[in-house]
């Protein structure tokens, strides 16, 4: 299985971080190995003074496509959660300014973590899901779907034009403003329409 994440997906992220507002879904990947999965702690990497954290929600795909038509995305995906995007800030600076891929910022062992997966049934809308991320007890991100620029439809239909997308792919959708530091200690702890599906420890 594979991870498509969507970066610069909300107009006030792309802002706070000094980016471009995308006119094409911004896309990289994460290895399998980067899945952190329920209940089990982030150990802060070595590599990096800045670890922060990148709230998201998360769809898991159920049926195989290539080149998928907006209007039939939705049959692809059958579950979603929250997931965190761990980033290494200092790192992929570090890789912008030379001008080469940022994967080791992105990527490494335990920089996806996923919660726990609830169904997608004919109630839910997933353009309308409200979201949050508490760390330590503080909400420090707060977001809606409504406000990605790209829907998870239009992500489907862009993502499958260059990838074949098969069963058990996540798809990161992108995060809103708020991003900042985790430190050894830190809990976070992942809200989708109220109710908690995420908790991670870092230590």
């Amino acid at each position: 299985m594979k991870i498509i994440c969507v970066g610069r997906n909300y107009a006030d992220h792309a802002k706070e971080l000094n980016n471009d507002i995308p006119t094409e879904p911004v896309l990289f990947m994460k290895p399998k190995g980067a899945i952190l999965l329920p209940g089990k702690p982030l150990y802060y990497p070595e590599f990096t003074d800045d670890l922060q954290y990148e709230c998201e929600v998360v769809v898991r795909i159920v049926k195989n496509g290539k080149h998928i038509q907006e209007k039939f995305a939705n049959k692809y995906y059958g579950d979603v959660t929250l997931g965190i995007d761990f980033t290494a800030r200092d790192v992929q600076r570090e890789q912008q300014k030379k001008g080469l891929p940022w994967e080791i910022a992105k990527g490494f062992d335990g920089s996806a973590a996923v919660g726990s997966f609830e169904p997608v049934t004919v109630e839910t809308n997933v353009s309308n899901i409200a979201f949050q991320l508490k760390k330590n007890g503080e909400t420090v991100q707060d977001g809606d779907t409504r406000n990605m620029i790209f829907s998870i439809d239009q992500i489907i239909a862009y993502a499958s034009r260059y990838f074949t997308l098969n069963i058990g792919d996540l798809i990161f959708t992108g995060t809103p403003a708020g991003v900042g530091p985790v430190t050894a200690g830190d809990q976070l702890e992942g809200y989708m329409q109220g109710h908690k599906v995420l908790d991670v420890e870092v230590r």
